[in-house]
């Protein structure tokens, strides 16, 4: 199962929603806000990213960049946590593996859904 972590309202994302959707690609949607990814989560995707998930482009990073750049990197996960908007989507994962992070209609056509 496809599994697509995420925040509704990101044009980014709407821009990976409507490619899986006219391809037919199932998926569930887990929104960051309702449901805030575990540590766990960050790390995973961390290690498929090569660093943590943040988006360094984002408004939100720029905002608290100082404040995040100070901390340790295991306080780094827990204030992603609880700062998702920071988090570099959308974020595709299948059978529990990351395939993907943001959106590049390119790469998304050359994945195994």
């Amino acid at each position: 199962m496809l599994t697509m972590y995420a925040i509704a309202n990101c044009d980014t994302v709407k821009k990976a929603r409507v490619f899986l959707d006219k391809k037919k690609i199932d998926y569930l949607f887990i929104d960051f806000k309702k449901t805030p990814p575990t540590p766990e989560l960050i790390k995973r995707w961390g290690e498929f990213f090569g660093e943590l998930p943040v988006n360094k482009k984002g408004i939100t990073y720029k905002k608290l960049k100082d404040e995040y750049e100070a901390l340790t990197p295991a306080k780094k996960i827990q204030f992603i946590c609880a700062n998702t908007s920071m988090i570099k989507r959308p974020v595709l994962e299948k059978d529990d593996l990351t395939i993907a992070i943001g959106f590049d209609e390119d790469f998304y056509k050359g994945l195994k859904f």
